[in-house]
C-alpha cells in the first residue's frame, strides 16, 4: 500500500510539473518601424557633409542612405538638397518638405598601405568612419530623430593630399561600398520593420 501511494504521488507531481512547464508556442510578429516616415510623405535629404577627407565618399553615402530608406518604407518621396538650399527649405513655406535628413561622415585613424602598379599609386587604407544622421523639422528646426554608427575597415581607391585621404575611386562600390553599406544599414535600423519572437 505504501509503494502504491508513493507511485501515485510521484505521478501526480510529475504531471503537475509537466503541465506547469509548458509554455504556449512562440510566434513571429512583424513590428512596424520605430521611425515611420509615411506620416511626412515628402522628405528632404541634404547631401551628407564629410570631415577629414576629400572626394566623393559623402555623396556615395548619401545615395546609399536614400536607397536604404526608400527600400525600408514604401509610399514616401525623397528630395535631394545641398547646403545652398537651406534658406529655401527652412523658410516656413508649406510647399517645401516638412522634414529633412542631414548626415555627417567623420574619417579618422587613417593607416595607408599599398604601392605602385604600372607607375600608378595603388593605395589602400584602414580607416575609421563614423556616420551620424538626424531628422529635422523644417518648420521649427528641431531634431526629431538621431542615430550614428562607427566602423573600421580597409578601403581602396584612395589618393592623398598631404595627410588627407581622397575617396574618389572609379568604382566606389568596390572600393569602399562595404564600409558605407555597413554604416548605412546600422543608421537605418529604425526605418525598417523587424521580426521578433513573442
Amino acid at each position: 500500500m505504501r509503494v502504491y501511494k508513493v507511485v501515485v504521488s510521484f505521478l501526480v507531481l510529475a504531471a503537475a510539473l509537466g503541465c506547469g512547464s509548458r509554455q504556449p508556442p512562440r510566434q513571429r510578429v512583424l513590428l512596424p518601424p520605430t521611425l515611420n516616415l509615411l506620416q511626412y510623405r515628402n522628405i528632404g535629404l541634404f547631401q551628407f557633409s564629410v570631415e577629414n577627407a576629400k572626394g566623393s565618399l559623402h555623396e556615395f553615402a548619401t545615395r546609399r542612405f536614400e536607397e536604404f530608406a526608400l527600400a525600408a518604407q514604401t509610399g514616401i518621396e525623397m528630395r535631394g538638397y545641398t547646403v545652398a538650399d537651406s534658406a529655401r527649405v527652412f523658410n516656413g513655406d508649406t510647399t517645401t518638405v516638412p522634414v529633412a535628413f542631414f548626415g555627417h561622415l567623420k574619417i579618422s585613424n587613417v593607416k595607408p598601405s599599398g604601392g605602385l602598379v604600372s607607375l600608378v599609386p595603388n593605395l589602400e587604407a584602414t580607416v575609421t568612419c563614423e556616420l551620424s544622421v538626424w531628422l529635422v523639422n523644417t518648420r521649427t528646426g528641431g531634431t526629431l530623430w538621431r542615430r550614428s554608427s562607427i566602423s573600421t575597415e580597409k578601403v581602396g581607391g584612395l589618393s592623398f593630399f598631404g595627410s588627407t585621404p581622397s575617396f574618389s575611386a572609379r568604382d566606389p562600390n568596390e572600393a569602399y561600398g562595404e564600409l558605407v553599406n555597413r554604416l548605412v544599414r546600422a543608421v537605418t535600423y529604425d526605418l525598417r520593420s523587424t521580426w521578433v519572437d513573442q
